[in-house]
């Protein structure tokens, strides 16, 4: 995993895309020198078109989920998902390359070859995902522990990494409660953790002991293994760049406070704020036609208002109005006591099925971005009842608070709808994952996958 603008990617997932764009951009450029007259006179036109194609190349390549970190895709899916991409990236590409000069040489045989040249690209990434065998070099890491902590450590490394290779776990010096097969156990044979460690060739050491008294750590030999080039993590640091959240069962105040992050500077919400303007606004304009089309279909189907208003904690704990396309029966709470949504909620009406399964529903809260209450990116803002609940119930759900609630999240792109109390801690652990390390560079992989979970439907009720 490497780290950029405070967000953990997986370093894999970045040479496939530096591949694709590099051989992408590469074809487009041989094309021009293969049938360009006087490559020195196309020379000023072919950057604004490779740019543009490389450009809509990455974002179909993502949208079809081909750099995610674990695609296990099935034959019919992964043939889907690449049709897709070719329906965006070859039209695109037409376009574009057909706004080449109308007098130069070999016109059309430039646009059709980068059309071929951008196929073949998807393709391959194709072929790659479902039987090309991945050369990239496998991380070695050594779990230092063997208890219960240690356990959800390697099972999260083999569910959510496929470039990790355990090469087994070292209990540490007081551990009594060993919760990992015999098998996986290593015999240090009388040698230290760096010795251990060098000998088995370990490219990361998780340290992640149930026990941590003192006499438990071995602090000098984990900083050897750290000056001879080995990577050391904690337990916490371990789920924040895997999983990308925060788990509240492994970590303590002391980690928040001490560590990086929580960065609320007066320069970053600035950029937040300009970003989340200029985005809305573009949004509501492009998203008029289909909001005027859904308040029509509302209104035909049921009586009731429009627009369904609900109050909703925000930013430092202020409440304020979410704005939403009304998607349930007026009666849907008519005890007057709140409830969450669930599977196959009989409130919803027909229209509201479908508005909220691709996320129509949401379209107004554009709105409160525009009035500075809501952010496009952050924590989804609770009710007032739900929230005194979770924060009796969930330690630091009050963080989530530090930054205004957004249309969209890490939480929301991450996990599915909850709507319990176990449902609302999980979605926490990535809430206090993006108040550690928001940026615009998260705020925008945030947005791309939004993309993504809207398109399929991902999670909704």
């Amino acid at each position: 995993m490497s780290r950029v603008f405070s967000h953990y990617l997986c370093r894999q997932s970045m040479l496939r895309v530096a591949f694709d764009l590099g051989f992408a951009l590469l074809c487009m450029f041989g094309v021009f020198v293969a049938f360009a007259d006087r490559l020195g006179a196309i020379v000023p036109h072919a950057a604004p078109p490779m740019l543009s194609v490389a450009a809509g190349l990455f974002v179909a390549n993502t949208g079809a989920g081909f750099y995610q970190r674990h695609n296990h895709f099935t034959v019919y899916q992964a043939l889907a998902r690449a049709a897709l991409a070719l329906l965006v990236i070859l039209p695109l590409t037409y376009v574009v390359f057909g706004m080449l000069p109308a007098d130069l040489a070999n016109r059309a045989a430039i646009q059709y070859a980068a059309m071929f040249g951008v196929g073949a690209v998807v393709l391959r990434r194709l072929y790659v995902t479902l039987w090309g065998a991945d050369p990239l070099s496998r991380t070695r890491i050594l779990i230092f522990g063997a208890g219960p902590a240690a356990q959800i450590v390697g099972a999260t490394l083999k569910t959510s990494d496929p470039h990790a290779h355990i090469v087994g776990y070292v209990s540490g010096p007081n551990e009594k409660d060993v919760a990992v097969s015999a098998d996986e156990l290593l015999s240090t044979g009388g040698q230290s953790l760096t010795e251990t460690a060098r000998r088995l060739q370990v490219d990361e050491i998780v340290v992640a002991l149930t026990e941590r008294r003192a006499g438990s750590m071995p602090l000098r030999q984990l900083l050897d293994c750290k000056l001879s080039g080995i990577k050391v993590y904690d337990i916490a640091t371990h789920f924040e760049k895997t999983l990308g959240q925060i788990r509240i069962d492994y970590v303590n105040a002391g980690w928040l406070i001490f560590g990086s992050g929580f960065n609320q500077g007066f320069g970053r919400t600035l950029i937040k704020r300009i970003f989340d303007v200029l985005c809305a606004t573009a949004l509501i304009v492009l998203s008029l036609p289909v909001m005027l089309l859904t308040a029509i279909l509302i209104k035909l189907e049921s009586r009731g208002p429009l627009l369904y208003r609900q109050e909703r904690v925000g930013q430092n704990g202020k409440t304020f109005e979410v704005c939403k396309f009304r998607s349930m029966r007026t009666d849907a709470e008519k005890d007057g006591l709140p409830v969450w949504a669930t599977a196959n909620d009989s409130r919803v009406t027909r229209v509201g099925a479908v508005i909220r399964k691709l996320r129509i529903d949401e379209l107004p809260q554009l709105f409160n971005v525009l009035k500075g209450e809501m952010s496009l990116v952050g924590p989804r803002p609770e009710r007032p009842y739900f929230v005194e609940q979770l924060t009796a119930q969930i330690p630091y759900f009050a963080a989530r608070h530090s930054v205004k609630p957004g249309v969209t999240g890490w939480a929301q792109v991450r996990y599915q709808y909850g709507s319990t109390v176990e449902d609302s801690q999980e979605k926490l652990q990535y809430d206090l994952y993006y108040v550690k390390n928001h940026s615009l560079f998260l705020d925008i992989i945030i947005l791309f996958e939004t993309v993504f979970v809207v398109l399929t439907a991902k999670g909704a009720r």
